[in-house]
């Protein structure tokens, strides 16, 4: 049931990123693009997200635990330190350079553009080499409950 649900909420949002145009890489410059084809719909969608999450996690941490889990999985660090910064300021530099974001460049798989896979590789050597930096295997082992 856990992988049934898994695949509906993947799909639910693979859709929403395709019906709302973020597959498109160009949509996603242009909304970065103020003073030239500056288009605002990007800032919509994340507006609407924002909002469903809001009221999604108002239902959520109602519950005393998930639905398949023993408890919920949250951060324990509050801290903003030089590597949150700076992981936030490549995502953003690499978002504005590529106009992919990982999460809309899954879905942007199905229209076979050598970009996304592209992209996607690169993300991938960068999650590598981040692992290699902080001394981490490359592949880890689920822990078993």
């Amino acid at each position: 049931m856990k992988l049934i649900y898994a695949w509906a909420t993947g799909l639910v949002f693979g859709l929403g990123i395709a019906i709302s145009g973020m597959m498109n890489p160009a949509k996603v410059l242009n909304f970065f693009d103020i003073a030239g084809t500056w288009d605002l719909s990007l800032a919509f969608v994340m507006g609407g997200a924002v909002i469903v999450t809001f009221i999604g996690y108002r239902l959520v941490w109602r519950r005393a635990q998930p639905l398949f889990e023993d408890r919920f999985q949250v951060p324990a660090s509050k801290v903003i330190d030089s590597r949150l910064v700076g992981g936030s300021a490549l995502f953003g530099i690499g978002w504005g350079i590529a106009g992919f974001c990982p999460g809309a460049a899954i879905p942007a798989l199905g229209t076979g553009r050598w970009e996304v896979v592209l992209f996607l590789g690169a993300v991938v050597v960068g999650l590598a080499l981040a692992r290699i930096l902080k001394g981490q295997p490359l592949i880890s082992r689920p822990v078993s409950a």
